[in-house]
């Protein structure tokens, strides 16, 4: 198996701005692991909800996570700020699949990225819906070309 080789902010045309808590932090002094993903849930999802795409309380469907994948390169700590670089590397019809890099304060290269993949779902069946209007175009503008 191949290791993958860092992304860098040239990668991505989106990114949002996550601060580590002091709760994220392990016994080693650095970022825990299963932290990383919650990093990638909540810059999808943020930025989903401030577009207007998505009410969690409310929308008649929801996105949900199928898959995650993650590879590290370099620690995170407490106190910085993380940024999350999101594009979208596959749209499909009811599913979308994100590439996150997670960077430390202003590094340019990743310290972690990943996968994340989401099929949007009717909230009450929970059965996969067509990603159509709004959320699709939003979606369609941070596509990797």
């Amino acid at each position: 198996m191949t290791r993958a080789i860092p992304l860098t902010r040239d990668d991505f045309r989106l990114f949002r701005a996550i601060p580590t808590r002091w709760m994220d932090v392990d016994i080693y002094g650095h970022v825990n692991n299963v932290e990383y993903l919650s990093y990638f849930d909540t810059a999808v999802n943020g930025w989903l909800i401030e577009e207007g795409v998505l009410d969690p309380r409310h929308s008649e469907t929801v996105f949900l996570v199928v898959e995650t994948q993650c590879a590290y390169f370099a620690e995170l700590t407490f106190p910085g700020t993380v940024t999350a670089g999101i594009r979208v590397s596959r749209l499909g019809g009811s599913s979308v699949s994100y590439e996150i890099a997670l960077f430390a304060d202003e590094s340019g290269s990743a310290s972690a990225q990943g996968r994340f993949v989401h099929v949007q779902v009717d909230r009450s069946t929970r059965r996969p819906v067509p990603i159509e209007g709004e959320r699709r175009d939003l979606l369609a503008t941070i596509l990797r070309g």
